[in-house]
C-alpha cells in the first residue's frame, strides 16, 4: 500500500471550521492525504468575522512541529496564518531543516477583513518564507503587499509572479479571485513558463477558506508525488466543486463543502 502523502500544516485554528487548520485537515483528508498540525494561533471566529486572535507561544509551535517531524514525518509542509515575524522565521527554519517541499499561503487578512499578519511580518514573509517556498499562493492583495506592484489584471499577476520567482520562490500561483472580470484566472508561474487556470466566477457568499483550501489541496498533491501542474489542477477542480456544493451555513462568508469527494460530484 502506498503512503497517503503526509502534510504538516503550520497555521492557525478557525473555530468556525471553514478556514485555517480545520479547512486544511478536511482538504488533505478528502484528497487521500494524512494531515498533522502545528497550530500557531487560536482564533475566535465564525462566518461573520474574527472577534479574537490568541497566539500560541513560539516554543509550543516549534514543539508541535518537531514532535510530528521526528516521528510521523512529512512529505510536504503547508503554512497558513503565522501572525508575526518571529513565527514566520520559525516556519522558515523548520521548512529548511525538514528538507521537504513547502506550499506557502501568505495569509494576511481574513475574509471578513481582520488582519492576520502584523505589518512588520510582511517583510519577514518576503525575506524568509518566499525563498523556501516550493509553491507560493498569494491572492492579488497579498501579491501587491509582497511586491509593491498593483495587481489588477492577468498581466499584473504575471509581473508579480515573476518578481516573486526572482525573490526565490520555486513556483508562484498568483490567484485572481480579487481581480475584476467575469472569469477567474489563476496564473501558475515557474522558471519553465506559465500555466493558466481559468473558470467561471461564482456569485456566492460561500468563499470562506478558499485560500487555505486551495493551498492545502496543492500541498496534498505535492506530498503524494504529483507533478506541480497536476497538483494545482486537481486542487483547482476540488475547490471549484467545493464552492458549488457549499452547505449554506452561517450568515456571513460561508464555508465550502470540503467533503464532497466522499459523496461524488453533484
Amino acid at each position: 500500500m502506498s503512503a497517503p502523502g503526509r502534510v504538516l500544516i503550520i497555521a492557525g485554528s478557525d473555530s468556525g471550521g471553514g478556514a485555517g487548520v480545520q479547512a486544511d485537515i478536511k482538504t488533505v483528508t478528502a484528497l487521500g492525504g494524512y494531515a498533522a498540525t502545528a497550530i500557531t494561533a487560536i482564533t475566535v471566529q465564525n462566518t461573520l468575522g474574527v472577534s479574537g486572535v490568541h497566539p500560541v507561544p513560539l516554543e509550543v509551535i516549534e514543539a508541535q512541529a518537531r514532535a510530528v517531524l521526528s516521528d510521523i514525518g512529512a512529505d510536504a509542509i503547508k503554512t497558513g496564518m503565522l501572525g508575526d515575524a518571529a513565527t514566520v522565521d520559525l516556519a522558515a527554519r523548520l521548512i529548511a531543516e525538514a528538507g521537504v517541499p513547502a506550499v506557502v499561503d501568505p495569509v494576511m487578512v481574513a475574509k471578513g477583513g481582520a488582519s492576520l499578519l502584523a505589518e512588520a511580518a510582511v517583510a519577514a514573509v518576503r525575506d524568509r518564507l518566499v525563498p523556501v517556498a516550493a509553491l507560493l499562493t498569494p491572492n492579488a492583495p497579498e501579491a501587491e503587499a509582497l511586491t509593491g506592484f498593483t495587481v489588477a489584471s492577468v498581466d499584473d499577476q504575471r509581473r508579480a509572479g515573476e518578481a516573486l520567482l526572482a525573490a526565490g520562490a520555486k513556483a508562484v500561483l498568483v490567484k485572481g479571485g480579487h481581480v475584476p472580470g467575469e472569469r477567474v484566472v489563476d496564473v501558475l508561474m515557474t522558471p519553465d513558463g506559465e500555466t493558466l487556470f481559468e473558470g467561471e466566477r461564482l456569485e456566492t457568499r460561500h468563499t470562506h477558506g478558499t485560500g487555505c483550501t486551495l493551498a492545502s489541496a496543492c500541498a496534498t498533491g505535492v506530498a503524494q508525488g504529483l507533478p506541480l501542474d497536476a497538483a494545482v489542477a486537481r486542487a483547482w477542480d476540488y475547490v471549484h466543486e467545493a464552492m458549488l456544493r457549499a452547505p449554506g451555513l452561517g450568515g456571513g462568508h460561508g464555508p465550502l463543502d470540503h467533503g464532497w469527494p466522499l459523496r461524488g460530484r453533484a
